[in-house]
């Protein structure tokens, strides 16, 4: 996805970061349907952070996890309350995260990342979406939907991952990374794109639960022929990325965006619709390392946006940008992730979540 793919090629500016007087009030107003705030259900989840500067604060830490720490973190991941984990990428900057014929193996702390995580997801009760990708060097989004030979080579991947950890009850489905963007329709090389990867994910496993997390929701047009992509779509979830942490959306924005695609959604009565809110801002402000935002000035005013139209939120992300104080585990900057994983929980902690 390009928000991965990678935020510095975007040009994005800092509107949707400098928010300009936006009540809650306004906000519900703006989504009357269901002024319940809904909880954190689930986040991305990374071995490495698949290109440029931004997993700079992370990425170290998570190279030299051990098995007992990547079992730590997602145990401390399910205390927050959160049940779904979706696994961004197999691969990374030429590296497979397990053994396999495509791709050198990337030297990691511990010996089969995947297995362990997928273990103890077992363990704690945790549903994985499994990636597919980031198998190429270059990361370029339309090309890795449309080279025949990166196709070939997930396609693979798929059936040797599904071999090898299929058997893991925490095997909830597929995640398909290589995201689309709403301009303000889909590109025309993506539907096949997600029914292909579908097709072959059904086909080694029926029940299999599939999603994909598309961006510029601020460009929608949820017209009738949106409505037509939406139907000819063979996925579970889509999972919108609210844009907010990159600085091109605000919370009104958002919340008008997510109530269009909702409704957009109903009608095509096939996918349901989630949110991939984004936890994130740019140490530079449009680009560079991605820092911890604060819950009070600003997260939880996306969720108040998004919660009446979304069925989950799923989140970017938990590892790196958040942190339980004096976790064994502990990915990212200190101070920032420990603030945001007590303000998030001080919250959750007043709620009647069952």
């Amino acid at each position: 996805m390009n928000r991965r793919n990678f935020l510095t090629t975007l040009g994005l500016g800092a509107a949707g970061m400098l928010i300009p007087g936006i009540s809650q009030a306004g906000i519900l107003q703006e989504a009357v349907q269901n002024p319940k705030i809904k909880p954190i259900s689930g986040s991305w989840f990374e071995f490495q952070h698949p290109g440029g500067k931004e997993g700079v604060y992370w990425d170290k830490d998570l190279r030299n996890f051990t098995a007992a720490q990547w079992r730590e973190k997602i145990r401390e991941i399910r205390e927050t309350g959160m049940e779904y984990l979706v696994m961004m990428n197999v691969a990374s900057h030429g590296f497979a995260f397990y053994d396999t014929d495509l791709a050198p193996k990337f030297k990691m702390g511990c010996e089969d990342p995947i297995e362990t995580v997928l273990a103890a997801a077992d363990e704690f009760g945790v549903k994985f979406f499994v990636s597919n990708d980031y198998w190429a060097l270059d990361l370029d989004a339309v090309k890795m939907m449309t080279d025949k030979e990166l196709g070939r080579k997930r396609a693979k991947s798929m059936e040797e991952i599904y071999a090898r950890y299929g058997h893991h009850k925490s095997f909830y489905g597929w995640y398909f990374p290589n995201e689309s963007w709403l301009d303000p329709y889909f590109g025309e090389y993506v539907i096949p794109y997600v029914n292909e990867c579908a097709q072959i994910a059904k086909s080694l496993n029926a029940n299999c639960v599939n999603i994909i997390a598309p961006y510029n929701i601020k460009a929608e047009k949820c017209d009738d022929t949106f409505i037509r992509q939406l139907e000819q779509l063979n996925v579970e979830i889509v999972a919108y990325q609210d844009g907010v942490g990159v600085g091109v959306t605000t919370f009104e924005q958002s919340a008008r965006a997510f109530e269009n695609l909702s409704k957009a959604h109903q009608k095509a009565g096939r996918s349901r619709i989630w949110a991939d809110m984004e936890l994130f801002y740019f140490e530079q402000t449009t680009h560079g390392s991605l820092i911890s935002a604060d819950f009070d000035k600003r997260i939880i005013h996306q969720m108040e946006a998004i919660s009446p139209f979304v069925d989950k939120i799923l989140v970017y992300q938990y590892l790196g940008i958040m942190n339980k104080p004096g976790s064994l585990a502990h990915a990212g900057l200190r101070d920032e992730s420990v603030r945001l994983y007590n303000q998030y929980m001080n919250w959750y902690r007043k709620q009647n979540f069952k």
